[in-house]
């Protein structure tokens, strides 16, 4: 296809923005994510090649992560800043990587806040957050002012380092969001008090800013257009305050979805595409400047809709970005087939940032590992069986194909995906279909050769040159007596249809699966944003602060009752950005939710349990199994034994807790190597 097939197809996505100084080549913004790459000069290079990958793939405007603009507004101890000419020194390689590709860069400057993980922290008042557990010093006037010129300086070292501009965190919760509600600011001086106080913080430095950098420079402010939490700004004050930033210098308004302590999803899949869209398209009604929308738009004809409906000039794309280097130049050349979704699971990308870690993707391992990850076209052909086309076999067939490799993929199943496969079909990640179109386009694109029905056999596989075994797992049955009993099923089996879960159900284990189960039982798929919002409470902030309000209950379909041996919180190992939201969503289906559960027996009476030394029967129609799973790998000591080159990955290696991560990683790492 030709670009000018793209440009009929994405006229707005695809069509530049005049800025007056400066053009950007199209609407796609990288959004401001947190890799890790940040903190320590030594991996800027890491960095360098991390953008410049997004520059070459088409981004039109990038932002880094947030750097403070004062040691004291780290977000970790030692954590990126910009504060030093030796830092803006140091960023040339970067700014240098993002130019040679015809890229435009900001750097995002941030102050944590109360939200910053040191004991060193300030805040508008002394109110201590509730997701970190250091309380902050409350900032005196003198303080104030020389943060607010700090964030000023920041930005002129950010030009002399070579990017196009900045962008001021002015949402989320951070610093400046701090003095803007008076849930965070109980000030009485000159920076609180009012809404026009608390205000100024964020007008001087704007002020400053432009002051110092001159009109030819980007400055890209991120406003909070729905804090979703208690006492926060009117939509009033959230206008006014957009007027007064356009006049004091701001380009362009990104948008921010939510504090962090907020209590309602704003990026996990669960939360309906382009949610938040509505929104930017208030406040773009209300100002001169361009307006970005953001928050799970992931897709070019989602994106496209966005601004053809006239909510935003731009989209802003953090997460898919990071999944796919070459999103734009795949739209461009109307290769959208060959685009990796993002699925919003948060697994590798923001899991990891909270955890102090590097972020990558769950899909796509390469992303922040640019440097160290690299699949060539092999020197050596060779012929590859892989048996198995769940998330590990997929990943490996294409990436060995993709590098040169004549691959056969055996599946005994009739559709690739595995547990992927059953994935898509829990309400809420009806996205994960994405990645199973991807996989069989790239199947097809790249000649991987597909025995679907086929249960590879060692015969079959024993005169290849290497052997992935990718046979997945198979679900744990737990030793109860009445096990046999006809109301216990699979979570596979009722997953994928084979059997009906009653009204009434008992799902023994609380993992992952467990919850997914659950969800699956009690609510529908593909969820009406409408609905979702009244589910979550959330509504429009010209009828409610912050946009909040009561959540609405929904009838669940299902009396449902989840059991786990362990005596730790249900949904503990859950991921740290999405298991709250797992929890409050059973929760608010009613689900009971049991540990330190021992099994008495199954019958018709229904589940006989004892937890803490009580007996109980629970009287269900149905007990579904979601007690782990256990490896298959029948095929791997055979072929060794013959002879032949085996490698294990996936389910089939570890079954712990199914890890799509762990898996796709090591299929992309075992390609890399063959």
């Amino acid at each position: 296809m030709s670009s000018t097939d793209a440009a009929s197809r994405y006229p707005h996505l695809l069509s530049p923005l005049d800025l007056g100084h400066t053009t950007l080549r199209n609407r796609v913004v990288m959004g401001s994510m947190h890799t890790k790459l940040e903190d320590r000069h030594q991996d800027l290079p890491k960095l360098a090649a991390f953008f410049a990958e997004r520059a070459r793939g088409g981004v039109g405007l990038m932002v880094t992560g947030g750097y403070a603009p004062t040691w004291r507004g780290w977000l970790a101890p030692f954590g990126s800043r910009m504060t030093r000419e030796s830092h803006a020194v140091a960023h040339r390689v970067v700014t240098d990587a993002v130019h040679e590709h015809n890229g435009k860069i900001l750097l995002q400057v941030l102050h944590a806040g109360r939200y910053g993980y040191h004991p060193f922290t300030l805040g508008a008042s002394a109110k201590k957050s509730p997701i970190t557990p250091f309380r902050p010093r409350a900032m005196s006037a003198r303080q104030v002012d020389r943060t607010a010129t700090a964030f000023a300086r920041a930005a002129l070292l950010a030009r002399r380092g070579g990017y196009d501009g900045v962008e001021i965190m002015g949402s989320e919760g951070y610093l400046i969001n701090q003095f803007l509600a008076a849930r965070t600011n109980d000030r009485t001086d000159a920076w609180g008090g009012s809404a026009a106080k608390r205000m100024r913080f964020p007008l001087e430095i704007v002020r400053r800013t432009r002051e110092l950098v001159g009109d030819d420079f980007i400055l890209q402010y991120r406003i909070s257009l729905l804090d979703l939490v208690d006492n926060a700004q009117s939509w009033e004050e959230t206008v006014d305050l957009a007027k007064q930033l356009q006049e004091a210098g701001v380009s362009i308004f990104n948008t921010g979805i939510g504090w962090h302590e907020a209590r309602v999803p704003t990026i996990v899949t669960s939360v309906p595409r382009s949610a938040f869209s509505w929104v930017s398209g208030k406040l773009r009604a209300e100002v001169s400047v361009p307006v970005v929308a953001s928050n799970r738009i992931n897709r070019p004809e989602a994106a496209e809709q966005v601004l053809a409906a006239g909510d935003a000039d731009l989209v802003s794309m953090a997460r898919p970005l990071l999944a796919d280097a070459e999103w734009v130049v795949k739209t461009e050349q109307r290769r959208e087939r060959e685009i990796i979704t993002c699925i919003a699971c948060n697994q590798a990308c923001l899991d990891h940032t909270f955890k102090n870690q590097r972020a990558t993707c769950m899909l796509n391992p390469r992303s922040g590992y640019e440097t160290e990850l690299r699949l060539l076209p092999t020197r050596t052909v060779k012929r590859v069986a892989v048996a198995g086309a769940g998330p590990a076999g997929l990943a490996a067939a294409i990436e060995l194909a993709g590098r040169g490799h004549r691959v056969e993929l055996f599946e005994a199943d009739a559709e690739i995906g595995g547990q992927f496969r059953l994935a898509a079909r829990i309400p809420g990640k009806e996205e994960f279909a994405h990645t199973l179109d991807y996989y069989r386009h790239m199947i097809e694109l790249r000649g991987v050769t597909l025995r679907l029905g086929a249960r590879a056999s060692v015969e079959d596989l024993a005169g290849f040159d290497e052997v992935v075994v990718a046979t997945g797992v198979a679900p744990r049955v737990p030793a109860i007596p009445g096990i046999e009993h006809p109301k216990v099923v699979t979570y596979q089996q009722v997953i994928s249809g084979q059997a009906e879960a009653g009204e009434r159900v008992a799902i023994i284990g609380a993992g992952g699966i467990g919850f997914d189960a659950a969800e699956f039982l009690l609510h529908d798929a593909n969820e009406p944003l409408e609905e979702w919002m009244r589910r979550w409470g959330v509504t429009d902030p010209q009828t409610a602060r912050g946009g909040l309000t009561t959540k609405v209950k929904i009838t669940p379909r299902r009396t449902v009752h989840l059991l786990q041996r362990k005596e730790t919180a249900l949904g503990k190992g859950l991921g740290k950005t999405t298991g709250w939201v797992h929890r409050a969503t059973l929760q608010d289906a009613g689900v009971e939710m049991l540990r330190g559960v021992e099994y008495q027996r199954i019958d018709d009476e229904g589940l006989h349990i004892t937890v803490g030394g009580v007996a109980r029967v629970l009287e269900v129609d149905t007990v579904l199994l979601c007690a782990g799973q256990t490896s298959v790998r029948d095929l791997a000591t055979p072929l060794t034994e013959r002879g032949v080159s085996v490698h294990v990955i996936g389910g089939a290696d570890v079954a712990a807790e199914l890890d799509a991560k762990r898996a796709i990683k090591q299929a992309t790492e075992l390609a890399a190597r063959l």
